[in-house]
């Protein structure tokens, strides 16, 4: 009999989540699980890379959320191909076992032209007057087609940002039961992203990020009938598995700020007289990315290097400098990396700002523009939708992720149910991959 297994990728999903959610609970109540010992940095891109891969960061590259192309001075955030990843994802690993294996790859970020054989993830097209219109990039390319026609638009604007809601991941789970059904896939990963807005917001144990929970799991229960009546008799696998765990945060720290005031970091006067990184002119920034960040030191110049890595040593809010040979211990000796990564303490976050003057904040900062932004800025949760602008205060931001601490391990859920393999205790990310493929026998 044909074996088809579900992989449920959840950022946020901690252990005593599952008690507010009762239908995920009773789905993998019959199975096992543990829990995932995730490598640094506990992030999207980077997490996503690890666990399909099975490799960290100094090897397949995905070292944030974002890249900076030091050979043309380009920053570039979120918009990636899947051929940033340099080693082989697990798609590609099952079509060297067995030819016939299909893998659907649902909304995980770097997925575009991917080797999997079935494809969805947003695509907006950006037209010249800055304007965005709805679109997914699908594989077979007519398949968006068939998914408008049925359910309408991706809902973008519920993604992420203020109107940020369960409309997106609803969306993801409906298309990928029409998927399973007129594909009939053997690995299916799926990307549930809803956990993250609110406990960003307002923190992972508030009683908004509760209330994701129990959006999350009326999802599921329709996500897991509709997956059993799409492979109808055939042996249904699962796994649900953390991406990473959120935690509290009452601390910001401003890279950028602290390398300007230093002289490293230059700026440049855009058209309406706001302030711009002068990346060719700059000694060193930062691209921030949650809890931690890369500083980029130009030409590696040994003399800067050493003057950030001794400014930022006691910054209160950074728990860890580390340059040169160090970054090994975290794997991210990469050439991709920054030559200084700072990571934050357990309770603390980063933001990308430079400006010292609102006033000469530039024009994107107060908008929810994801690309523009060299740093990820999770205070656009938080725009005042009356005068549809973001206000310049990093302190609202009440959960982060990135650092990885016992703490978080400790919480973290790798759930499975009908799988043939035990599991250990504790299952280090980099194993996910591996065990997965042991899920489908070699012909």
């Amino acid at each position: 009999m044909p074996i088809k297994l579900v992989m449920l990728s959840v950022p946020g999903l901690r252990q005593n989540d599952l008690r507010h959610m009762p239908e995920a609970s009773r789905h993998f109540s019959s199975g096992t699980s543990c829990q995932i010992r995730h490598s640094f940095p506990s992030v999207t891109w980077p997490a996503q890379a690890t666990m399909l891969t099975g490799k960290l960061p100094n090897e397949h590259g995905v070292i944030a959320n974002g890249f900076f192309w030091r050979d043309n001075q380009r920053v570039e955030m979120w918009t990636a191909p899947n051929s940033v990843i340099d080693k082989p994802q697990i798609w590609d690993l099952l079509h060297q076992r067995s030819v016939g294996l299909k893998s659907a790859a649902w909304f995980p970020m770097l997925s575009k032209k991917s080797g999997a054989d079935y494809v969805v993830m947003p695509a907006p097209i950006h037209k010249p007057d800055g304007s965005e219109e709805l679109w997914c990039y699908t594989k077979p390319q007519e398949f968006y087609g068939e998914l408008l026609g049925k359910f309408g638009h991706f809902p973008l604007q519920h993604f992420w940002g203020p109107l940020a809601n369960i409309k997106s991941t609803d969306w993801i789970c409906q298309s990928a039961v029409t998927a399973a059904m007129k594909f009939q896939p053997d690995f299916f990963y799926i990307y549930l992203p809803h956990l993250d807005y609110a406990a960003q917001k307002f923190g992972p144990d508030s009683p908004q990020a509760i209330n994701a929970l129990l959006e999350l799991d009326r999802v599921l229960a329709a996500l897991f009938a509709g997956m059993q009546t799409a492979y109808g008799a055939d042996e249904m696998k699962w796994v649900m598995a953390s991406e990473y765990v959120i935690q509290n945060v009452d601390h910001v720290t401003f890279p950028n700020r602290i390398l300007r005031d230093a002289g490293l970091l230059q700026v440049k006067i855009d058209a309406d007289g706001r302030e711009l990184i002068d990346f060719e002119m700059s000694q060193a920034w930062a691209l921030v990315d949650h809890q931690f960040s890369h500083v980029f030191v130009k030409h590696a110049e040994p003399r800067v290097i050493e003057k950030v890595t001794e400014i930022f040593r006691d910054v209160q809010g950074i728990g860890s400098v580390l340059s040169g040979d160090s970054r090994k211990s975290i794997s991210m000796d990469h050439e991709r990396s920054g030559e200084v990564i700072l990571i934050s303490e357990p309770n603390s976050w980063q933001a990308y700002y430079w400006w010292r003057d609102d006033a000469l904040a530039p024009m994107f900062a107060r908008t929810v523009d994801i690309h523009r932004k060299p740093g990820y800025d999770p205070v656009e949760l938080f725009v005042d939708m009356a005068t549809k602008s973001i206000p310049l205060d990093a302190t609202l931001v009440r959960g982060s992720h990135g650092v990885v601490t016992e703490s978080t391990i400790s919480q973290t859920v790798f759930a499975t149910r009908g799988c043939c393999q035990e599991l250990p205790a504790l299952l280090d990310d980099t194993k996910i991959c591996e065990w997965i493929l042991g899920e489908f026998p070699v012909t």
